[in-house]
């Protein structure tokens, strides 16, 4: 437990070194359905942006640093991806500045956003509502509450049936659009980023199961 705690910073310059790797966030997640103030301690997330899909496999493979992090996994689940849509900023940047043709199937989706400080409380009141009814929402395959840092740099992991799934919650969800009329009038964000994928290709498992093929 306090060696994964101990990457979080540790493990920032290795990864800055890792040839073809673009962009890179080592995050935590939510405890509860991963939308929440509590921690999870034993789910964490390498989220990458890579030159080619070579790149990657090499150092999944055949890295030292990432193999030192298998070694300590129950269960490890890697989702390949290209990125479809996007806008925004992710520490000052828009990471997914190549985007390719929504292919028909499944889609993924990246909500992030730095909260400001003093609006912590509001948003925190709004989200775990939020994520519930998410979960409820048809066409909902998975979803999970990712950040940098507790409680004020926040991302949402979502994967839907199809792009009109994800759109009928994104604009058709009353408590979904409250919260997206709220974020406008108050300016709750310092920073945010909303980014569509296309999932193409997975390895391993998240809790037993294939997200890719799961209904």
């Amino acid at each position: 437990m306090l060696w994964i705690f101990a990457q979080m910073q540790a493990s920032l310059p290795k990864f800055a070194q890792v040839p073809g790797l673009k962009f890179f966030k080592l995050m935590g997640s939510g405890g509860d359905t991963g939308f929440s103030k509590m921690l999870n301690p034993n789910v964490y997330v390498l989220h990458g942006v890579w030159d080619s899909e070579e790149h990657a496999q090499n150092y999944f493979q055949e890295s030292d640093h990432f193999n030192e992090f298998k070694s300590r996994t129950t269960e490890l689940y890697t989702l390949f991806m290209f990125t479809t849509k996007s806008h925004g900023f992710w520490s000052k940047t828009n990471p997914y500045d190549q985007t390719f043709p929504a292919s028909e199937g499944k889609i993924a989706v990246i909500t992030r956003a730095r909260i400001k400080l003093r609006y912590l409380p509001k948003f925190w009141k709004y989200v775990p509502n939020l994520s519930r009814k998410l979960e409820d929402q048809d066409g909902s395959v998975f979803s999970i509450g990712i950040g940098e840092y507790p409680w004020f740099m926040q991302a949402t992991f979502s994967i839907w049936k199809d792009l009109d799934s994800m759109i009928a919650y994104a604009y058709k969800s009353k408590l979904h659009t409250e919260v997206i009329r709220k974020t406008r009038e108050l300016g709750w964000y310092s920073e945010e980023l909303f980014a569509n994928f296309s999932p193409y290709r997975s390895e391993g498992t998240w809790n037993g199961a294939d997200l890719l093929t799961k209904e």
